[in-house]
């Protein structure tokens, strides 16, 4: 059986949902709209020295974690990750 591709090879591109409301999903979940929690924002880290090795303050060792649990749950909303085994 043939792969169907998206995309016609444009010069500009190709894109999946006209807006951040669009839903979206991939491998038959339920569609959801482009996620906007508050732990997608930016944050700097400041590594600290302790005999050689640096880590990450405790402030920054939580925004870390509290993106990384949001990148995961922006992956499994989408179905691109599966969120069991």
């Amino acid at each position: 059986m043939a792969k169907e591709v998206i995309g016609r090879g444009g010069p500009d591109g190709t894109t999946i949902g006209a807006s951040t409301t669009e839903l979206i999903s991939f491998y038959g979940v339920t569609p959801v709209a482009q996620a906007a929690g508050a732990a997608q924002g930016t944050f700097t880290t400041t590594l600290t020295q302790s005999t050689g090795w640096g880590f990450l303050t405790s402030t920054a060792g939580n925004a870390a974690v509290a993106l990384i649990l949001e990148m995961r749950s922006v992956l499994v909303n989408l179905g691109l990750m599966k969120g069991s085994a």
